[in-house]
């Protein structure tokens, strides 16, 4: 008999001494470093190597395709802008595009020309932008009414201060949220409500296409980074970077949008019931940031309504209405006391209806009818209300049956009522450009889909489990009689077992 031992220093002299073992490193921190290691290593991953079934939507030829778009798009932008923000932009973005383009090409990993092109043509010009230049309009308001609010209780002023176009806030209260750190004091950069906007957006981008992963990503650390990879792409590209950079508002409403829709599509396939109460509590927010959000509550309620039934509709509108209430009730108490800078900031002044006009003035229909005159501003006033009454008859006569109808079914009614506003710009219309290109980048993830099961459930058959499921084909008496047969004429039963490996049930049930 022999006898193992373990070859390990005894203590004393001749082995270490006692207590100067070394800790053993923290849980948490080992969990950390295996993170960034595998964000690190999926960064470099060779583009063969990509596994799209964690739901990544482009490849290198594509993403060079794209990114060649992108640099041809900023070059027009700088030439046609006629300088200003939008100009500077344009040439930090021209580079930052064009460099990423050539590095897809030529590089081995996808990490490499998506950090080039968030450095280049987002992060690079909204800090030149943040400390060289002055504050554009929209940064400027965001940041007055993040005063006005800590100060008077209300991101508005009174009818008797709104002097010109700059006094009014067109915004709803919520949006004020993103001035708060330039309000409290925060000085440079860290102060401006651009890289707050930034943040948030990304933020809640990662989150959406974390939900709409071929797996739950809190179990699939590929697909976690992945959606991580995805969020980097979808702000650094021009429908986010431009109006990021310079101030404009919207990222963190479309984000917003794309996270409902991504609560819903997950919903159809956990049926979850805290789903419906996240995509009303998004869209609540979004709701109570800017007025562009409500038509995506109209339709995602729709949608819910015409696939899930009454009670997810209705707890998604609950959820929504109650976010938006509650929201403006704590960013704008004062509104209270006087609720008609509210209606002279966000709608008449919108509408065009104040002394003061809006300088959004791009040349779209509804503002082509409204320079007319007095009967043209009224009757473009009228199509929008038209358009706003066409758009819900039809959520009500054929409503979307699924996310990705939703998701068209959302474009095309900003579209049409961008168009249409008496007062109105071509930005506007990065709504219905990103919410179609989110469609595109997740259908992929969408038809990959597995259904999420608890593990206990998908451990064991449906009928130990005491499921009551419908038969398969194949199974039941017909398919033991074919094993009576097989057995007595001496051949393997294999005919029925690989139709139930192929639709995916256990082989060994009959």
């Amino acid at each position: 008999m022999s006898v193992k031992c373990r070859d390990r220093p005894l203590p004393g002299p001749l082995g270490t001494p006692r207590g100067t073992e070394r800790d053993p490193e923290p849980a948490w921190g080992r969990r950390l470093a295996g993170q960034i290691a595998g964000a690190v290593r999926l960064g470099h991953m060779r583009w063969y190597a990509l596994r799209p079934e964690h739901g990544l939507a482009f490849d290198r030829r594509r993403l060079v395709i794209w990114y060649a778009g992108f640099a041809a798009y900023a070059g027009l932008v700088t030439f046609f802008s006629g300088g200003g923000a939008d100009g500077i932009w344009g040439g930090w973005a021209t580079a930052g595009y064009a460099l990423a383009a050539l590095l897809a090409a030529r590089s081995r990993g996808y990490a490499v020309p998506l950090l080039s092109a968030l450095a280049v043509a987002l992060l690079a010009p909204m800090a030149w932008l943040a400390i060289r230049d002055p504050a554009t309009a929209d940064v400027s308001v965001v940041t007055r009414s993040a005063v006005l609010l800590l100060r008077y209780g209300s991101p508005y002023l009174g009818a008797g201060k709104l002097a010109t176009w700059q006094s009014y806030n067109p915004y709803l209260p919520a949006m004020a949220i993103f001035g708060l750190p330039s309000a409290i004091g925060l000085p440079g950069l860290m102060g401006d409500p651009r890289l707050w906007l930034t943040a948030a957006s990304a933020a809640l981008l990662a989150v959406a296409f974390g939900l709409v992963a071929p797996h739950r990503a809190a179990r699939c650390a590929s697909c976690r980074r992945i959606a991580g990879w995805c969020a980097l792409f979808a702000v650094a590209s021009p429908v986010l970077a431009l109006p990021l950079a310079v101030g404009i508002t919207d990222p963190p409403v479309i984000a917003l949008m794309c996270l409902a829709l991504a609560c819903a599509a997950r919903f159809g396939r956990t049926r979850s019931p805290r789903l419906p109460l996240a995509a009303g509590v998004a869209i609540g927010l979004a709701c109570a940031m800017k007025a562009t959000a409500w038509p995506a509550l109209a339709v995602i309620a729709a949608m819910f309504l015409a696939r899930d039934g009454v009670r997810v509709a209705g707890r998604f509108v609950a959820a929504s209405l109650l976010t938006t209430a509650g929201l403006i009730a704590a960013t704008a108490p004062g509104l209270l006391k006087t609720p008609t800078g509210l209606l002279q900031n966000t709608v008449l002044y919108p509408l065009g209806m104040t002394s003061h006009k809006t300088p959004a003035a791009s040349p779209m229909p509804g503002h082509l009818l409204a320079v007319t005159g007095e009967a043209g501003h009224l009757a473009a006033i009228g199509l929008l209300i038209a358009a706003a009454v066409v758009i819900a008859a039809s959520l009500v006569v054929r409503p979307p049956a699924d996310v990705a109808a939703a998701t068209r079914r959302l474009a095309i009614a900003l579209a049409v009522m961008f168009a249409l506003a008496p007062a109105t710009r071509f930005g506007y219309f990065s709504y219905p450009v990103a919410l179609l290109g989110w469609l595109a980048m997740t259908s992929g993830s969408a038809r990959r889909a597995e259904p999420d099961l608890p593990a206990a459930e998908a451990a064991i058959p449906a009928r130990a489990a005491g499921a009551t499921a419908p038969a398969a084909p194949g199974s039941g008496r017909s398919e033991m009689l074919r094993w009576a047969v097989s057995r007595l004429a001496g051949k393997p039963l294999a005919v029925g077992r690989a139709r139930r490996r192929k639709a995916g049930q256990d082989p060994m049930t009959l």
